[in-house]
């Protein structure tokens, strides 16, 4: 830096020699040469002060290059000023403003380079000295003082650079082109620092700013270019809860305005780290590398359970020990009567602690590491039940475990809210990362969240089951892996889901409808409490509702659908038909298309139903052929055609009595 630095001023403190040694030799305007000579000398000495100091380099090449560009003027007219012999001087037009403008720059350059000393001193060099704005600000003034809050982070103490990081946050969230400036000059690298080392309301307020910079792609590019995701993994996992929250909302953020550093974040493992603070206090931990024990069990062991056939000869073993095992397993809420969704994960443990403890898995390869730091200390666990009960408080790595029991619930809820917010823009549209988070059973966190969490949590983790079901429906892997009927965690989602859908009147209706939708391919034949409710939602319903209920059970009785014939069934029996008709002919625009594309689906699929016949969906059809706004789309044409010659072929059968 200081070589930089160096060769920035070398320059301009030759051209003020240069100024100095010509303006003595005036022949022509002495007295005016003689007060440029006396400025340049005092800018030529803070010049040499600023070499020697270590200056903050984004204002300092904007105010050397204008002193520079001041200087070249200055030289040229004391110049001017040494003309020997009468011709040359009578020839040479020198304004009687030109010195005084001359005179007037160098005056602000002073003061330019006076203030980048004084904004590159230390905070006890400056002793809380005001700066205020340089020359340079008048056509600028914020830029100046984003420099000095950015020149505060790079010299100033804990507290001052805590303060500087408070007023970025403001500047950042007033204006998108303050984010910018901020970024451009270099304000990034030492926010980072500050998230890093500094105190808590430091790394708060610099984390908090790092999220509000991340407002377009290429700003988000640059953010996790300098590093942001190691800072704020490292966070996440030894950090105060306070800051973790606000380090998760900025995930949130930039991962919502650049999907292309998702990867960056879970090369980090932050995924992982945000799954552990969303099961902490939710239901058991949820890491696969917890140690099993007969008081508590993890999410994994609950899984293996469930997949076997037999774990208890004796039912009766379960009545004396679902209520023990139901009291290892908090909620946010407290201690409450467990759900029919709760009763799959303790039913489970219950029958598990009776039994021998399953073999703790492998680790897979290339994961953290830290997670069993000592393996030898499991086997000690094993043989020692009383050492498990001490140990599976830590089962997850990194100090973030300790001591987060004695948070207040507010920072607690806090922290879930925001780790299921920044899983809902990681996992968008990202097969790889959706096995993450399903893998490290996730899913059932959301459940419980969806029941018993807050309604910033509630929200999030709508959202975030959304995502990951919109991804699972286009990944058959994802699909069979995570969704599969015999899961307790998909059993758990798809109830929590339904509950919400027939309850009807809540801000997570939307979400949970299209989380059904996405899991149409999954569910069994004999799975028919799907259909109703969300029939029900076609009737006198908002038309975003009705749209997207209409658009959920295209999904069911679409082709596509190994179970299309069932569905299509499902649909008619819960009288699914009359509201349909009723959204063709009066339905807004939104609602009308898929209104028709499921009547379609379903005249395709049972044409013999006589229910089609009594409500006459051929006369619908033919209506709706007709009307020009539904036929500029060739699917919706293809579709009404092919299911009015079904129609009309049943129909024609049936009157030949071949029923």
């Amino acid at each position: 830096m200081a070589d930089i630095v160096k060769q920035i001023l070398t320059r301009p403190i030759q051209l003020a020699e240069q100024v100095s040694k010509a303006a003595e030799g005036a022949n022509s305007f002495k007295q005016d040469c003689l007060e440029l000579k006396s400025k340049t000398d005092k800018l030529a000495v803070l010049l040499r002060q600023a070499a020697r100091a270590s200056s903050y380099e984004r204002p300092m090449r904007r105010i050397i290059e204008d002193t520079e560009q001041v200087l070249d003027k200055a030289l040229a007219l004391v110049i001017k000023c040494r003309a020997n012999g009468l011709m040359k001087r009578v020839f040479t037009i020198i304004p009687a403003a030109a010195f005084r403008k001359t005179s007037l720059q160098l005056e602000n350059s002073i003061g330019d380079v006076s203030w980048l000393l004084r904004v590159s001193a230390s905070a006890d060099d400056r002793d809380d000295e005001y700066l205020g704005l340089p020359p340079i600000a008048a056509n600028e003034p914020i830029l100046c003082l984003i420099w000095e809050q950015i020149a505060i982070l790079h010299t100033g103490s804990l507290e001052d650079r805590s303060d500087a990081a408070v007023s970025l946050v403001s500047l950042a969230r007033d204006n998108d082109r303050y984010g910018k400036l901020i970024i451009e000059e270099g304000g990034v690298p030492p926010l980072l620092k500050l998230a890093k080392e500094g105190k808590m309301e430091g790394q708060e307020s610099a984390a908090k700013a790092l999220g509000l910079l991340g407002r377009d792609p290429e700003s988000v590019e640059h953010i996790v270019n300098a590093g942001v995701c190691s800072v704020f993994a490292k966070i996440l996992k030894e950090g105060r809860m306070k800051v973790q929250a606000v380090v998760a909302w900025a995930v949130s953020e930039l991962a919502a305005h650049h999907p292309k550093c998702q990867d960056h974040f879970a090369q980090n493992n932050i995924i992982r780290l945000l799954v552990s603070h969303l099961a902490f206090e939710t239901v058991q931990e949820h890491s696969k590398y917890a140690i099993a024990s007969k008081q508590t069990m993890s999410i994994h062991s609950v899984v293996m359970a469930s997949n076997n056939p037999n774990p208890n000869p004796n039912p009766n073993c379960n009545k004396g020990n679902e209520d023990e095992v139901t009291a290892h397993i908090p909620h946010p809420t407290g201690n409450q009567n467990p759900s029919q969704m709760q009763n799959v994960v303790t039913n489970t443990m219950a029958m598990r602690s009776v039994s021998k403890p399953p073999p703790m898995p492998q680790q897979p390869q290339g994961q953290n590491h830290a997670m069993n730091n000592n393996p030898n200390q499991a086997k000690a666990n094993n043989s020692n039940p009383k050492s498990n009960n001490h140990h599976q408080q830590h089962a997850l790595a990194g100090t973030s475990i300790k001591g987060r029991e004695f948070e207040d619930p507010a920072t607690k809820a806090e922290m879930k809210a925001m780790a299921a917010r920044a899983l809902w823009h990681l996992c968008e549209g990202n097969a790889p990362i959706c096995h993450i988070i399903t893998e490290s059973k996730a899913l059932l966190c959301f459940a419980v969240l969806l029941e018993k969490g807050h309604d910033d949590v509630q929200f999030n983790s709508a959202m975030a089951l959304m995502e990951i079901t919109a991804v699972a429906e286009q990944n058959s892997d994802l699909r069979r892996s995570a969704f599969k009927p015999t899961s307790p965690a998909a059993r758990a989602v798809v109830e929590q889901l339904l509950k919400i859908i027939e309850k009807a009147d809540s801000d997570l209706l939307i979400p949970c409808i299209k989380s059904v939708g996405n899991l149409a391919r999954t569910f069994r034949a004999t799975e028919t409490r799907i259909i109703g409710p969300l029939v029900r939602l076609l009737d006198e319903r908002e038309p975003e509702v009705s749209k997207e209920a209409a658009i959920a059970l295209i999904k069911f009785a679409s082709t596509e659908n190994y179970l299309h014939l069932n569905h299509s069934k499902a649909i008619i029996q819960a009288a699914g038909i009359k509201h349909l008709i009723q959204l063709v002919y009066f339905g807004e625009q939104m609602v009308q298309f898929p209104a028709l594309i499921l009547l379609c689906y379903v005249a395709m699929h049972v044409p013999d139903s006589e229910v089609l016949a009594e409500e006459k969906i051929r006369i619908v059809l033919e209506w709706a052929s007709k009307q020009g706004s539904m036929m500029q789309d060739p699917e919706i044409e293809t579709l009404i055609n092919e299911a009015k010659s079904r129609l009309e072929l049943y129909q024609a059968s049936s009157s030949r009595g071949h029923p």
